[in-house]
């Protein structure tokens, strides 16, 4: 692993979308020369430090430290991770490197389980690696190829939801976010812009790794929105003050009948939402996937103890206890006001219906 620092930053200002580095996972994630570099997210925007790796192994302990974050993309890296075991094993005969290949994607996919795009990508591209090796193509290209195809879809799907998100924004209302919602949220902030409309985003810390107090607000301000960031229990006093009039989030995966699974901590936010009578908007993304038609297919990973013991390397919990750290939970489509897409805004019950197309066709 190779580590770069290429500047330390001090301060922000208003630069627009074009300075908010996060909104396309290509701007943080690269192949060059057999290599996988991505932009470590628990150091920015304090230091914009680039990673870089030579191996699938190195690229699933990355993924497993939180180098690189969000559903998206952790799969896309996981992906270009693949390629490099295609490099690696390039060299073997025909059925030793079809299974090499497969350990190695199995080994991609238990980085983390929860998430949406993770394991049917990396198994579209072991398909892709196998496909090509055995017709003499270069398999590592192959799946590079793929994998940038996909960014580039990824970031019109990206567009495409934050455009619909912007359709539900009210002038002067109060946004609560919590994690990094990615790409979506700064798109629908820029378009909320464009519209004249102006609001004031409020970034929920996200312990353990702050990504709302570093990679939301960071990105947020820098279009000149008004951003302050709170704790993690400050959101319902925030709602009974009458500040908030949205409950903003991204998730790591929605089921066929309208659950998602999203950072630890969405769900208490969702129910306090419902109290309040505050709409809770979901940004979906591309939407549900088939081989979730349900909440009890999602797998909540549990990460290391330790990590709710620190922050920023700092120990915060008292010498002897231990920790816990669920990284998701799961909130129910009943706590859900609107689920929104590349496709539109859906109410979460309607998801199946709107997406009757991802069934397989059944034949005669």
């Amino acid at each position: 692993m190779q580590q770069v620092i290429l500047r330390r930053i001090v301060g922000g200002s208003a630069m627009g979308l074009q300075d908010a580095i996060l909104v396309r996972t290509s701007n943080t994630l690269k192949y060059k020369d057999d290599k996988v570099t991505m932009l470590d997210r628990r150091r920015y925007p304090e230091e914009e430090v680039w990673q870089t790796y030579s191996s699938y192994e190195e690229v699933a302990a990355a993924i497993e430290e939180m180098v690189i974050q969000g559903a998206g993309s952790v799969a896309f890296a996981a992906g270009l991770g693949l390629a490099l075991a295609a490099r690696t094993f390039d060299y073997l005969p025909h059925p030793e490197f079809d299974r090499s290949i497969e350990i190695a994607g199995e080994r991609l996919k238990r980085t983390r389980p929860t998430g949406e795009y993770l394991i049917p990508l990396v198994d579209k591209l072991v398909s892709i690696c196998v496909k090509a090796r055995a017709k003499n193509m270069d398999p590592a290209t192959a799946i590079v190829k793929e994998v940038e195809r996909l960014m580039e879809e990824d970031d019109l799907i990206t567009r495409r939801c934050g455009y619909f998100a912007a359709t539900l924004i009210d002038d002067g209302d109060g946004i609560l976010t919590h994690c990094y919602p990615g790409g979506a949220l700064i798109y629908m902030l820029d378009e909320v812009g464009n519209q004249g409309k102006e609001v004031a985003v409020y970034c929920s810390e996200t312990r353990p790794y702050l990504q709302g107090a570093r990679l939301t607000a960071q990105s947020v301000s820098k279009l000149g929105v008004e951003t302050k960031i709170i704790t993690d229990n400050m959101g319902a006093l925030l709602m009974w003050q009458g500040k908030i009039q949205k409950l903003i989030t991204a998730c790591d995966r929605i089921t066929m009948n309208g659950h998602i699974a999203n950072k630890i901590g969405t769900y208490q936010y969702a129910i306090c939402a419902g109290y309040h009578r505050i709409p809770f908007i979901v940004l979906g993304y591309d939407g549900p996937q088939v081989f979730t038609p349900d909440a009890s297919g999602i797998t909540i990973e549990e990460r290391d103890p330790d990590e709710v013991l620190y922050c920023r390397g700092v120990r915060t919990g008292a010498p002897g206890v231990g920790g816990y750290y669920p990284a998701f939970d799961i909130t129910p489509p009943t706590l859900i006001s609107a689920i929104v897409t590349d496709r539109g805004v859906f109410s979460p019950l309607a998801l199946r219906a709107a997406y009757s197309d991802r069934f397989p066709v059944e034949s005669d």
